[in-house]
């Protein structure tokens, strides 16, 4: 999700709310302690020189139970942070301590937004030797060796 979906989104929600991929909640009273702009600087695999760069929410569970963010503050804080920060409207990134620092990719149900996995994949693949697409084959396609074998009712087992 990007920047400018949800400063759309929060104009029409009226609570912020955050499912973790196992269908939890982030506790109602979290804070959102940053809102930051993160660049990557990397080279893959490859040799590919890349830049990525996100949008950074740092949710927090200060146990401070008569906390609760609305929306319409939400949107401040990131008015602030574009303004400050110069940052533009890129894809969110969402950190949050469950067992370790998670990141999460944002998503939305309607209702809810959704923490959502992120996942690492190989950028070079093509470098690498992985070919893109492995080859569907049936059992029945399978050729074997009959002298080297073994048959149902035969004697090699």
């Amino acid at each position: 999700m990007k920047l400018s979906e949800i400063k759309q989104i929060l104009t029409t929600v009226e609570a912020v709310n955050f499912q973790l991929p196992d269908g939890k909640f982030v506790p109602e009273y979290f804070h959102v302690t940053e809102v930051g702009l993160v660049t990557k600087n990397f080279i893959d695999c490859g040799g590919v020189v890349r830049k990525e760069t996100v949008v950074n929410f740092q949710l927090w569970d200060a146990n401070d139970y008569e906390h609760r963010l609305k929306p319409h503050k939400l949107i401040h804080i990131i008015s602030l942070s574009e303004k400050v920060l110069g940052i533009e409207d890129y894809e969110i990134e969402v950190e949050y301590q469950n067992t370790t620092i998670g990141k999460y990719d944002l998503g939305f149900n309607g209702k809810d937004f959704l923490l959502l996995n992120k996942t690492t994949a190989c950028l070079a693949q093509d470098q690498c030797g992985i070919p893109s697409d492995k080859p569907k084959l049936k059992l029945t396609q399978l050729h074997t060796d009959e002298g080297n074998s073994c048959t149902p009712g035969g004697t090699c087992c």
